[in-house]
């Protein structure tokens, strides 16, 4: 059985950045509004005042600051709340595939590595811009990548470490020399930004990972893969309901039902506890104890939740060195947000230190990787 490492990464940034103080003057526009257009329904009782957001609110909340988008003006504009798009041309480039080429074309770089080398590019994330043809495809023809196969996956924030453990177990079978892993999460897409309790959470990136074998690699920062380990547990609490059935239902595609939805406090208080055990649970079988690990590449949805997640681990507050913290910058970036925080926080390490990569989301999932500085 081959071993394996994650022998490059690359991150593409999306090219506009809007702020807390950006995004409550907008909202609170459009709250503004809705309340007064709606004033004679709201005293009647048949429909909620909306309250007005504010910084403090979403950072207290979330740890967030600012967040990256494909798209500002339409997010920005309380007349729209939404990115505003343009369609592209069947033979044009999706916008999915264009940021992942350009992740990809930097993991490539990294590891040392060119298309000729890469038999399979697993395209992992949140949401697809179309069922087919497959984005991995698309993203694969792109780079020039002529040989071996491509696939979709998606399983919502836990995307990208679902893809490694499928990367990493096709390398260790010998079906491919190295696979190519693209996370385009093009998030602020399907966000509610019309809803105060999550108007905040998303932001748009791409992440990429090489793996391959270990023999092969030459990169300076290469990671071995020590284990996998994958979990579901079916849980309503954060749901997505947009897809192709629902023109069929008679109602519009950008209903709210169709949109990003959460019980917040309830995926606190029952994921918290779900992915520390998940991590205990693996580095207690492969020899480990949470107090022997370097660096925790967590999930980057919520500072709270992995400061707790820290501390059931340690028994004790993670410092940020321990714990690197991404999404203050990002905000949620679905199955990029560990990736990112890997791709950041990585390369300081010393030969023979011990990470974690793991992230947990709508399903529930949870994903991790046990791994180890060359």
């Amino acid at each position: 059985m081959q071993r394996v490492v994650i022998s490059g990464t690359g991150l593409y940034t999306a090219p506009n950045t809007i702020s807390n103080e950006e995004l409550v003057a907008s909202y609170n526009a459009y709250a503004r509004q809705f309340n007064a257009d709606n004033a004679a329904r709201i005293a009647a009782g048949e429909l909620a005042k909306l309250e007005e957001s504010s910084v403090e609110f979403i950072e207290k909340a979330s740890g967030i600051k600012r967040r990256y988008v494909m798209d500002k003006d339409g997010v920005l504009d309380p007349q729209r709340l939404y990115p505003r798009f343009a369609p592209r041309a069947n033979d044009a480039l999706s916008m999915q595939a264009e940021i992942a080429v350009a992740a990809g074309r930097d993991a490539l770089a990294a590891a040392g590595r060119t298309p000729a080398d890469i038999d399979l590019v697993i395209c992992a994330a949140s949401n697809m811009q179309r069922p087919y043809p497959a984005m991995a495809v698309e993203i694969q023809h792109a780079l020039g990548i002529e040989q071996g196969y491509g696939y979709d996956m998606n399983v919502a924030c836990s995307s990208a470490t679902f893809a490694l453990e499928q990367a990493v177990n096709a390398v260790k079978s010998g079906s491919a020399r190295a696979v190519l892993v693209v996370n385009p999460e093009i998030c602020s897409a399907h966000l509610a930004w019309q809803d105060r309790d999550c108007h905040f959470i998303f932001g748009d990136v791409c992440t990429a990972l090489v793996v391959e074998r270990a023999e092969t690699a030459t990169s300076a920062n290469r990671w071995e893969v020590l284990g996998s380990k994958l979990a579901t547990s079916f849980s309503n609490n954060i749901r997505n309901n947009m897809g192709f059935l629902a023109r069929c239902e008679d109602r519009s595609l950008s209903d709210r039902d169709n949109l990003f939805v959460q019980e917040g406090r309830k995926v606190f208080k029952e994921v918290c506890p779900m992915a520390a055990e998940h991590i205990a649970a693996q580095l207690a079988a492969l020899g480990f104890a949470p107090t022997g690990l370097r660096r925790f590449w967590l999930h980057q949805a919520n500072l709270a939740m992995n400061q707790l997640i820290g501390k059931r681990l340690l028994g004790r507050e993670a410092t940020p060195d321990e714990a690197p913290v991404i999404l203050d910058e990002f905000a949620n970036t679905a199955s990029a947000g560990s990736i990112i925080a890997f791709h950041r926080h990585s390369a300081d390490l010393a030969a023979g230190d011990l990470g974690v990569i793991c992230s947990f989301g709508a399903g529930y999932s949870i994903g991790s990787l046990v791994v180890r500085k060359q």
